[in-house]
């Protein structure tokens, strides 16, 4: 049994932008998993084959999780195997992190993040920034956040093992949501205010149009915190709103 090369971290982490690529209803994320650990697990037991073949067959089990997240468990895992740690001990570890892996990147990123850099994308749209800004401004930011969290998730598992729960708490990722839940109550109100009275806007639609956007915006940021995934409801509800302007026009 060897040590991890850099070259094999390197190529598990490139690997995890792909673990989606073969997601099915059985593996789930399983199969994924095991292509991206594949390079350091083939360093780690390069004079074993047999043990090699054992780990392939327990990493292609089910596995589940947010993808961006996934690789604080593809690092903890790098670590347990080059640990020697037993059959039982990994898929032990793999239960109990994919639940809180899943919840939390559902939460930090698809209902607070994501909405929240397409809102200010949308934003400069309509207030008249060239449309390969919003789109170059969307891009850029959003993954910066992407790359961020990915390349962080990665380091701590291989940093701490089947202990980077301290790392998960320690970053306080819940805290992080709540936050951005904020700045999605702010750009809404951005948005609302560019919808409004952009060029085009709601307000040359008529008085209707406008009472509608100002209560929308107003629930929004009122009670919006309230609601379940608040911010994917607004996008939605404001999607729906623009879309039957569009139709009534």
């Amino acid at each position: 049994m060897a040590a991890p090369t850099a070259g094999g971290l390197v190529a598990t982490f490139l690997r995890s932008f792909l673990i989606q690529g073969s997601w099915n209803y059985r593996s789930m994320l399983g199969t994924g998993l095991c292509f991206a650990l594949l390079p350091s697990l083939r360093r780690i037991f390069s004079d074993d084959p047999d043990a090699l073949q054992r780990s392939v067959r327990r990493h292609v089990e089910h596995f589940n999780a947010h993808p961006y997240l996934s690789g604080v468990a593809l690092g903890a895992i790098v670590r347990l195997e080059s640990e020697a740690a037993d059959d039982q001990a990994i898929r032990r570890f793999k239960t109990a992190v994919r639940g809180p892996l899943g919840g939390l990147g559902d939460s930090l990123v698809w209902a607070s993040w994501l909405p929240a850099v397409s809102m200010a994308a949308l934003s400069l749209l309509w207030l008249g920034a060239p449309g390969w800004v919003a789109v170059a401004t969307f891009l850029l930011v959003y993954n910066l956040g992407h790359l961020g969290l990915r390349t962080w998730g990665f380091r701590a598992g291989l940093t701490n093992g089947r202990n980077v729960g301290r790392s998960l708490t320690g970053a306080n990722l819940a805290l992080w949501t709540e936050r951005l839940r904020a700045v999605d109550a702010l750009f809404l109100g951005a948005l609302a205010g560019a919808v409004l009275g952009g060029d085009g806007g709601l307000a040359d639609s008529g008085l209707a149009w406008a009472g509608l956007a100002l209560v929308g915006f107003v629930a929004g940021t009122v009670t919006g915190h309230r609601l379940w995934r608040p911010t994917a409801v607004a996008v939605v509800g404001l999607v729906a709103l623009l879309t039957a302007w569009g139709w009534a026009s």
